[in-house]
């Protein structure tokens, strides 16, 4: 059912239309047939509710970016697998719908889709199958439903990665019926391209960048350092920003071990070797964190950007000498305004999570990446920092030399934490006005599709 603009003329003298604005007119279609041209719904499909600090700040700042443009009365659905996480940083309303879906999600999503005016793909690693093809696959099959029913259809500030051949063929065949891509690397445009993509293409940034943080929680980081430190050290924190490499992908299967279960029929890929390589690397950055400790007199925050971070997290620190100088802070207690703040108050971040390093350069923190797939090798290749202040885990893993790598490019910017400042504040500089201009596009794109938009 579609309500338009044109006002209803009761059919008798006398009969009311109890329940229904004398000023709107119900119209049925199909197939997207919308027409008067007025978008009143518009759906926001991405890795929402997982408790994941990039995905919250993304979609926070996407829906006011959809609200600039189309006004503050249409109606968002926000499709997810976690309700109880997503409420706890999206209030619903009468404007603002939390659509629970199931985790075999094909006919959920095919009539969310139908009853809306407009898609969005916004999910950052919206083309890639690093993390799961089950990912990929909703994104995809959002992609297909749009264009069947003639909805459009755009993936908003999105990015591409790693693929296997046949989720190269999916993306080359899904991807190209989106009216609209807009990736947030250059790097991803290119990927896309090579990949034969033939829909429309635009490169920005993320919409990360435009998020704002709450003034309460400045300087959440010094309300919440009450440790008592073993070794003795100045007030600098270096915060690091860890992920389990080896937890990835996620698997489908109809069963399997409870531990290992992210929400059925996904289950995280753990193996004898895998449980192994997870040790090291917690005894690795433990490692490294008691260095930074002893030889800079600085403090240790891990920084959990999504809560299945905290394993490892909690594994490093029990592999430490000096536990007493490190505290977790960790996405599953403190919202994405208070870890921004967290992230933008440490003195010196090494990440591994793409939107620990996008949120941390407003505060023009110097930072150095230890990546394992091609976001953060996109974002730093765009910040002019890829071949300076970026490790490539994945290459290096088995070699000494990542770790001894590692600790010469902390131990030099430590002591110059101005030599990437230039490249850092010229980078935010401009990926935030990319950023701004992701609205921009989507209202470009509507008014020349013909859609009423606001001015």
């Amino acid at each position: 059912m579609y309500i338009s603009k044109m006002e209803i003329t009761p059919k008798k003298k006398g009969i009311e239309n109890k329940g229904v604005d004398s000023k709107l007119k119900f119209n049925t279609y199909t197939k997207g047939e919308n027409p008067d041209k007025i978008i009143r719904k518009v759906m926001l499909m991405g890795y929402n509710g997982a408790n994941n600090t990039g995905s919250e700040t993304r979609l926070i700042s996407i829906i006011e970016d959809v609200r600039k443009v189309l006004g503050p009365d249409v109606q968002i659905t926000i499709p997810t697998l976690n309700e109880e996480n997503l409420r706890r940083y999206i209030k619903e309303d009468s404007n603002l719908i939390i659509a629970p879906i199931p985790s075999i999600f094909f006919f959920a999503i095919r009539k969310l889709v139908k009853e809306q005016d407009l898609v969005l793909l916004v999910e950052g690693s919206c083309y890639m199958d690093t993390w799961t093809s089950a990912l990929l696959w909703a994104f995809l099959w959002t992609t297909k439903c749009a264009n069947s029913f003639n909805i459009p259809c755009i993936a908003y500030a999105v990015d591409a990665g790693d693929l296997s051949v046949f989720n190269k063929f999916l993306v080359k065949r899904e991807a190209s019926k989106t009216d609209l891509i807009i990736t947030r690397t250059s790097y991803a445009a290119d990927e896309l391209i090579k990949i034969g993509v033939t829909a429309p293409i635009k490169h920005t940034a993320d919409s990360a960048f435009t998020f704002q943080t709450e003034p309460e929680d400045y300087n959440t980081i010094k309300k919440n350092w009450n440790i008592e430190t073993s070794f003795e050290t100045t007030d600098d924190i270096v915060g690091i920003a860890v992920i389990d490499f080896n937890l990835w992908p996620v698997v489908i299967r109809p069963w399997g071990r409870k531990e290992n279960l992210y929400k059925w029929p996904y289950y995280f890929s753990r193996s004898p070797k895998r449980i192994l390589a997870s040790k090291d690397l917690a005894y690795k950055w433990a490692a490294e964190a008691d260095r930074i400790i002893e030889t800079h007199r600085k403090n240790i925050a891990f920084i959990c950007m999504e809560e299945l971070d905290e394993p490892l997290a909690k594994n490093i620190v029990n592999d430490m000498k000096h536990p007493q100088n490190a505290r977790i802070f960790s996405s599953s207690e403190f919202n994405a305004s208070q870890i921004t703040e967290i992230l933008r108050n440490v003195d010196f971040l090494v990440t591994s999570r793409y939107h620990a390093a996008v949120l941390s350069l407003e505060a023009r923190i110097p930072q150095i990446a230890v990546g394992h797939d091609p976001r953060l090798k996109g974002l730093y290749k765009d910040l002019e920092l890829d071949e300076d202040y970026l490790i490539d885990y994945i290459s290096e893993r088995n070699s000494i030399n990542i770790w001894n790598l590692l600790s010469n490019s902390i131990d030099d910017l430590i002591k110059n934490p101005r030599k990437n400042y230039d490249k850092i504040n010229k980078g935010f500089v401009e990926h935030l006005a990319k950023s701004k201009k992701n609205r921009v596009i989507l209202k470009e794109f509507l008014d020349k599709k013909g859609w009423d938009v606001e001015s």
